[in-house]
């Protein structure tokens, strides 16, 4: 989630609670029934973003744990593209050095 949109939602969330408290406090009732009202208002948005925040947490979690498994996997393709590739350097280079040594050879003839 981008920091503009964390903050609409964050401001949204705020506007509503406010919202809502003010409407409220101006309801026809008794002080103790409002004082639960908002009480329990108060509940419900504390409820509504835990749960909010454990799914954005769980999300970025199965982000960056697969992110994790992509780049173990591409470290271990690598890895073993590396040994497949030294191990034809060598090859090439244990021919070459044949070659020269065979044509030295020839010139001490």
């Amino acid at each position: 989630m981008s920091n503009n949109t964390g903050n609409t939602v964050l401001a949204l969330l705020a506007g509503a609670v406010v919202g809502a408290g003010i409407g409220i406090l101006f309801a026809p009732d008794k002080g103790s029934r409002t004082r639960e009202k908002i009480k329990g208002g108060y509940d419900d948005a504390k409820t509504d973003l835990k749960h909010k925040l454990e799914n954005a947490t769980n999300s970025f979690k199965r982000k960056f744990s697969n992110a994790k498994y992509d780049l173990e996997d591409t470290y271990e393709d690598l890895v073993s593209n590396m040994s497949h590739k030294s191990e034809d350097v060598i090859s090439f280079l244990e021919t070459k050095l044949s070659d020269l040594k065979n044509q030295n050879a020839k010139m001490h003839k």
